[in-house]
């Protein structure tokens, strides 16, 4: 597949492939960031790995979790011997790195930053360099995503006395290893500019009220017709709409039932890339979780929405997509992960080490969900030209207005179930000074100081 660059994502992958800085590649919604990265770990010469916090995040760049490819345990990271968890297969992979890159990085606490930065230091052999010597290249929005907490009281007080946050930007090793940050700003999502500085004013909290008017103004009113996309803040809200709008279709669902290699629970671990079992039926509003991966094109993306329209006996669901069939038959989710491999470069005349992804096990299922209703958590990354926002008793993270409202591609296409206010608009503070670059001075606590990580 080809990817179409813009010249401001085409001049950073160049700085990228041509430097080893450490870069942190950011932007608002709709600005290409994934087609960056797409594009970069399609064409680089490098020898990299992908990872992310997550493991569905890993599945949708093709990578493995962090804490697979580092072998790191469960929890934090500060006082654990991270050398007496590396395997040697684990540092002859990292050995190997010319670039490591991150996705989500939002996701990533400063303490696991710390430990991607201490595993590598000691694999690389390089205990005084950053990273021991690899380029870290990170993909994320903080202001879209934030990193889990520590529920046990005393993790989040060893976070609280050494790190000024829990944000992967406050990690100890920033302080020696510079961390350019890039702001794409090209959007292509929308083309309303006015609707694009208001999203932008709730992305970094500086909103007013007359926005926010403009906003409820244009989403005061019931969606065209019931098959509107509704974006909800929970999973019980989205379970309902789904289930009720279901059970208004007359017959038997048919079952989907996946089929996965002996070992894939263990390997994709407590969250499977789709579900075990899919019910279906004819007339049922579904969306597609996977780009398509056939021989016959791009024909759908990750968030395009359709119809059935036939259940046939051989397996395959026909999907209608604006006004176009394409039969969708199952697909495959490979989880993966790094192993080393020489490589003869004709250029240089020398064998080079390089990595490439061994599959570990498959999942294959059809690739669509119900989409009658999606929480705004699933919908990131999405773009629909029509959508209808429940943030039903309010936002309670920072970011999920934002993320929410901008999926739409205009105010054409939205609709309120009631409306924003200014308690539904939350920004994390210490988001706000990394991204417009107020940085100073700070120190953890000096009675902790003993427990900064150790090697």
């Amino acid at each position: 597949m080809i990817i179409e660059l813009s010249e401001e994502q085409r001049n950073l992958f160049d700085y990228i492939e041509q430097t080893d800085a450490h870069v942190f590649v950011t932007g608002r919604a709709g600005t290409g960031k994934s087609t960056l990265l797409s594009h970069l770990t399609a064409n680089t010469e490098k020898s990299f790995a992908v990872c992310a916090p997550t493991g569905v995040a890993a599945l949708n760049v093709g990578g493995v979790t962090i804490h697979s490819l580092f072998t790191f345990p469960l929890g934090l990271l500060g006082e654990v011997d991270i050398g007496k968890h590396l395997s040697r297969r684990t540092r002859d992979v990292l050995k190997a790195l010319d670039m490591l890159v991150i996705d989500e990085v939002s996701m990533v606490s400063a303490d696991l930053m710390d430990g991607i930065d201490r595993a590598l230091r000691i694999a690389r052999g390089r205990r005084n360099l950053p990273f021991g010597g690899a380029q870290v290249v990170m993909f994320g929005d903080p202001y879209q995503l934030a990193p889990v907490p520590p529920r046990d009281p005393q993790e989040r007080a060893y976070m609280e006395e050494n790190y000024r946050s829990g944000w992967f930007f406050d990690a100890h090793v920033f302080r020696d290893a510079g961390l350019e940050r890039f702001e794409l700003s090209e959007i292509f999502r929308q083309s309303d500019s006015n609707f694009k500085e208001i999203l932008n004013a709730i992305r970094d909290g500086s909103v007013t009220q007359d926005m926010l008017d403009h906003i409820n103004q244009a989403g005061n009113r019931f969606p065209p017709h019931p098959d509107v996309i509704k974006l909800a803040t929970i999973n019980d809200t989205v379970n309902a709409v789904n289930a009720q709008r279901m059970n208004l279709i007359p017959g038997d669902a048919k079952v989907f039932r996946a089929t996965y290699s002996e070992g894939a629970a263990n390997a994709f671990g407590r969250v499977l890339p789709a579900e075990t079992e899919l019910y279906l039926k004819v007339g049922a509003q579904v969306m597609f979780i996977k780009n398509d991966d056939g021989t016959g094109g791009k024909r759908w993306v990750n968030g395009t929405i359709g119809h059935v329209v036939d259940l046939k006996k051989s397996g395959i669901v026909v999907v209608e997509v604006d006004g176009e069939e394409f039969e969708v038959g199952p697909a495959t989710w490979e989880k993966v992960r790094y192993e080393v491999e020489e490589d003869f470069d004709e250029a240089t005349g020398k064998v080079k080490e390089v990595l490439v992804p061994i599959t570990l096990a498959e999942f294959k299922q059809i690739p669509l969900r119900l989409a009658w209703a999606v929480t705004v958590h699933k919908s990131q990354g999405q773009t629909y030209d029509e959508v209808q926002i429940d943030m039903g008793r309010g936002a309670f993270s920072p970011g999920q207005t934002y993320v929410a409202l901008s999926r739409v591609r205009s105010l054409e296409g939205l609709y309120l179930t009631r409306a924003i206010t200014m308690r539904d608009v939350m920004v994390d503070k210490d988001v706000v000074r990394f991204m417009s670059g107020s940085h100073t001075d700070w120190e953890p606590s000096a009675t902790n100081s003993e427990h900064l990580p150790p090697f």
